[in-house]
């Protein structure tokens, strides 16, 4: 069990891994169009904004590395948020788009806390199987 000390920390790896990843995933879809450091920007402040609003409805800092809940949740507001706000604030949003993005941001945002439940296992089992001198 995390102690109070431990949990903030850990949140906030967890939130600044999400935005880069958000991140990552617009500047990847920018450079494919041969765009720059602006358009990265217009890209990923939507789809910040909207892993801000699932990070608050999931309330994702009580378990950051969560997949099923914390996860899925996050991933599912930050789409369903980053589209919305790409809509209202007159960016375009193309049905291929709408796919790349979920899945996209699905792999990243779900993905990375598969990988840290592995990592986490895998050192569990290690620390049991190492010997006591």
């Amino acid at each position: 069990m995390s102690s109070p000390r431990t949990l903030p920390a850990s949140a906030l790896l967890a939130a600044g891994i999400d935005a880069a990843l958000v991140l990552v995933f617009a500047a990847i879809g920018r450079a494919s169009h041969g765009e720059n450091l602006l358009g990265v920007l217009t890209t990923w402040w939507p789809f910040l904004g909207g892993l801000t609003i699932g990070w608050l409805i999931m309330r994702a800092w009580h378990a950051p590395q969560r997949i099923v809940y914390t996860g899925l949740g996050v991933w599912l507001w930050t789409v369903a948020g980053g589209l919305l706000l790409r809509v209202v604030s007159g960016q375009g949003i193309q049905p291929s788009f709408i796919v790349v993005t979920a899945i996209v941001l699905g792999l990243f945002l779900v993905g990375w806390r598969g990988i840290a439940v592995l990592v986490r296992r895998i050192r569990a089992r290690r620390q049991t199987a190492t010997p006591v001198r």
